[in-house]
């Protein structure tokens, strides 16, 4: 079919007469353009639908700005250090380093400093490779755009087209901006990652009165991929006034400090009152006992040092980054370092219908005839129109999957699907002889049928069964399938030409069903997804009857399904509370998902989002977690914390899994911390409130420090118990608070004990006894992550190697440390052998209570779920 236009459309009559500069420099609509007419855009744009000259196009460029997104925001490379650096635990680290140096404990503050260094360098160097995901942007939009400029088309880059422009769009071309059609031939745009909707959808110049994106059949939309034909288009908004440009103007928002983010800030900020007030009341109660200010000031600062968990950052870094190779294996791409928690924290997972609980691929789901039997003659002759003629639209690929035989076949001439008609012919000889096939929609396709096929025989078409084929085709659009029509005739074997005038006295053969089905996977990740703790919710830009079939189909609660109208009415309280008992959505738009989104969080729900269409921008962005896959558009991978290599739910579910690892082994870190070394701490401070001398030299409390911390480098590789991974689970600062004032003052009672045996039993001189306590404290410190690194008897679950080769190794030197030369450096006196056995005595016994008191201890250390919104503001 010829295209009707060769270099320009028809003026419209009484269309405004195109000034030299627009109207305005903002558009602004009362109403979505598309239910405008062309004469009514002409006017708002101040415009003619002939096209612009090169002068106008200039003027209105230099008016409304190139069409394209402003870059999204990028801090720089010491923005990035210094936000890093003013995180409280890393500020905390970077006082104490300059104290101790300050103070000749330049070793010591060497090595905070260079440890708090090393943790800030692998975070940003891991955050700063995934900022060229964002150059994935401008790959997303055509290079080049068909205009029409001094009454011809000429080829313009994109960011050149301006509002008022005429644009040609063909089959294959992306479209460069949003434009209402002028003209169209046979018309079809791919609009799966704008709206959601998988089917091509059909473009025409009639006016539309629908308010939503997916039913603006006369807008051409930037981002579409244009299938068939060719288009005409009126160009009504470029750059962020776009549909596209909307939903890429997320990646510019400010990005919210994330759950993990925010709950270790809690944790710095916790550890650093805690801190203060500690050193606080040492150095001010030394003072007024009159100990030399000096000495009373460097024992506050070696306090200090022992408090704060300078290793955390880098445990914590090192644990994520570890699991990021974790999930790359398990074909999952990791962004931002901190979204690794954030997954195995989440307690909902929102996620588009179309290309993660779909294919995005068009299947036939059936062939039936009007008995509503299964028959395969539709579809068989359905796939030898499609082969034979060549079509290359969603449906007839579908048919063509079948891979009838063909061979005996050939197509002698063709009518093709003629999109004003909707329907299409072709004329075919077989082994059945000449016949005619005709394929299309069922509307289009019934008024010309005058027979039926039965099993019995060729029998009359009338209004009872055409009745019949439209009850048929509700049913399917009610289990979310699309139907055509097939219906035939036979033909004298001389014909070698069809007209639409042949197309009557047709034979009824069937329906052909299609769908975008689930993919088989789905039903059970959702339900592991369940069981682990992790509710899903459908967010789609589809039609609400197909959102509900599918959501059925994979076990969603599909009772009830929200439209974006829906959604539009319900204020932010209403929305709140229906968001709990809602599993699926459709026809939203973009916002209507973010808002979604934010009801949920505001509900204490950490939310993650699945999604690859530019139109999934927003809410990406807006999510706690933002997923997307290596195939989604490039806005929807610049707005993402995370790429699935594989777009399967199994592929989250593992990455859940490992997010809830990773906490596990950080959360052990802080759990030692919580444990021995607040609790020796603690007990230092009593003791110097007491004894005539300090219970450890400020230089063998560093050396305590830094041994404590080489026998935990091992924690990130260590195992997890299944337990620990079976719920979402975050920070929650009265559990630890818990956990510390559980097991710290076990930690001093034990030492307190060794001070009574010490200075009672053993009557240890100064050296002695310094030496002593710190071979205790050491042993206590370290041999109790085997306790408390499981909830479980530590004899049945073994920790990894390298946590026992750590450990080891550090209580090894710890142990030989005062009866090598290198203990003189430090002050230290080996003790007498029966003050030894003492010591190890008290060692078994405290190890034996941290057992027994562990279960009680960490008992509320996980935030469940049915709690998760308490906690949060406990965060």
């Amino acid at each position: 079919m010829a295209f009707p236009f060769a270099r320009k459309p028809p003026e419209i009559p009484n269309a405004a007469v195109e000034p030299r500069r627009p109207a305005r420099s903002n558009i602004s609509w009362k109403a979505p353009f598309w239910t405008l007419t062309i004469g009514e855009l002409c006017g708002q744009l101040g415009c003619r639908s002939s096209g612009l000259t090169n002068a106008e196009a200039l003027a209105r460029l230099a008016t409304y700005g190139p069409n394209a997104d402003a870059a999204a925001r990028q801090p720089g490379l010491v923005r990035a250090i210094v936000r890093r650096l003013l995180e409280p635990l890393s500020l905390i680290l970077l006082v104490a380093g300059t104290v101790s140096a300050a103070t000749g404990d330049t070793t010591g503050g060497a090595i905070i400093v260079a440890i708090l260094g090393l943790s800030i360098g692998l975070d940003t160097f891991q955050e700063g490779q995934a900022s060229r995901a964002a150059a994935a942007l401008r790959a997303s939009v055509a290079l080049k755009a068909e205009v029409l400029r001094d009454g011809s088309f000429v080829r313009v880059a994109v960011e050149d087209v301006v509002p008022g422009d005429v644009i040609r769009v063909r089959a294959g071309d992306i479209v460069p901006a949003d434009a209402l059609v002028l003209e169209c031939a046979a018309f079809t745009a791919n609009e799966a990652a704008l709206t959601g909707e998988p089917y091509p959808v059909d473009k025409t110049p009639k006016r539309s009165t629908g308010l939503t994106p997916s039913q603006a059949s006369n807008a051409l939309f930037r981002g579409a991929v244009a299938q068939t034909g060719e288009a005409l288009g009126l160009v009504a908004g470029t750059g962020r006034m776009t549909l596209f440009g909307a939903a890429a103007s997320a990646l510019n928002q400010p990005t919210e400090v994330s759950p993990f983010e925010r709950d270790l800030r809690a944790f710095g900020l916790l550890t650093a009152r805690l801190t203060i007030a500690l050193v606080l009341v040492v150095l001010a109660t030394h003072v007024l006992f009159g100990r030399p200010v000096l000495q009373s000031l460097l024992f506050a600062v070696a306090l200090a040092v022992g408090l704060t968990p300078e290793l955390l950052p880098m445990i914590t870094t090192v644990t994520l980054s570890r699991g990021a190779v974790r999930m790359a294996a398990r074909k999952v791409i990791v962004k931002r370092l901190a979204s690794i928690h954030d997954l195995g924290a989440m307690t909902v997972l929102c996620t588009d219908k179309t290309g993660t609980l779909t294919s995005a691929e068009i299947a036939l789901a059936r062939s039936f005839s009007l008995s509503g039997e299964d028959d395969p003659r539709p579809a068989d002759l359905g796939a030898i129109a499609a082969i034979l003629g060549g079509d290359r639209g969603a449906l007839d690929a579908a048919l063509a999957a079948r891979r009838p035989d063909v061979s005996g076949w050939r197509a002698t001439a063709k009518c093709s699907f003629d999109y004003s008609r909707r329907l299409g012919s072709i004329l075919v000889a077989g082994p059945s002889g000449a016949l005619l096939i005709v394929k299309g929609a069922p509307e289009a396709v019934l008024p010309l049928c005058g027979s039926v096929r039965l099993p019995a025989g060729v029998a009359s078409f009338g209004p009872q069964e055409h009745a019949a084929v439209l009850k048929q085709m509700r049913a399917l659009a009610q289990d979310g399938l699309r139907s055509i029509a097939i219906a035939s005739k036979p033909v004298e074997p001389t014909q070698d030409k069809i007209a639409p005038t042949d197309e009557v006295d047709l034979v009824f053969e069937g329906l052909c069903a299609f769908a975008d089905p689930p993919k088989e996977s789905a039903a059970a990740a959702i339900a592991g997804l369940a069981a682990a703790g992790v509710k899903l919710r459908v967010l789609s830009g589809d039609d609400p009857v197909v959102v509900q079939h599918l959501a059925g189909l994979v076990g969603l609660r599909a009772e009830t399904v929200l439209s974006g109208a829906d959604v539009a009415k319900l204020g932010d309280d209403a929305l709140a509370v229906r968001v709990r008992q809602v599993d699926a959505y459709g026809r939203l738009t973009p916002d209507q998902k973010s808002r979604l989104i934010k009801a949920l969080q505001a509900s204490g729900e950490v939310v993650g989002y699945l999604g690859d269409g530019i139109n999934d921008a927003p809410a990406l962005k807006a999510a706690h977690i933002g997923l997307s896959v290596a195939g989604a558009s490039g806005v929807a991978q610049a707005a993402a914390d995370m790429i699935l290599l594989e777009s399967h739910l199994e592929v989250v579910a593992d990455g859940v899994g490992e997010g809830r690892r990773t906490f596990a082994n950080i959360l052990k870190y802080v759990r030692m911390g919580a444990s021995s070394n607040f609790g020796n701490m603690l007990s230092m401070a009593a003791a110097s409130l007491f004894l005539p001398f300090l219970p450890m030299a400020p230089t063998q409390i560093l050396l305590n420090n830094l041994l404590y911390d080489v026998s935990e480098i091992g924690i990130p590789f260590d195992t997890v118990r299944p337990e620990a991974v079976a719920r979402p689970q975050v920070w929650d600062m009265h559990a630890l608070i818990r956990f510390a004032a559980v097991m710290g003052p076990l930690s001093s009672v034990f030492d307190l004990l060794t001070f009574g045996l010490l200075l009672t039993a053993f009557h240890v001189s100064v050296p002695q006894f310094q030496t002593a306590w710190f071979l205790e404290s050491m042993a206590t410190q370290i041999l109790v992550i085997f306790i408390i690194r499981t909830n479980g008897r530590p004899w049945r679950d073994a920790p990894r190697p390298l946590l026992t080769a750590s450990t080891l190794c550090a209580l090894a030197v710890a142990m030989a440390a005062p009866f090598t030369p290198i203990g003189k450096w430090f002050g230290f006196q080996p003790p007498p052998l029966e003050v030894g056995l003492g010591l190890g005595f008290l060692v078994g016994i405290y190890l034996a209570s941290a057992e027994l008191l562990k279960r009680y201890a960490v008992g509320s250390i996980r935030r469940q779920v049915s709690t998760s919104s308490a906690m949060r503001t406990t965060a």
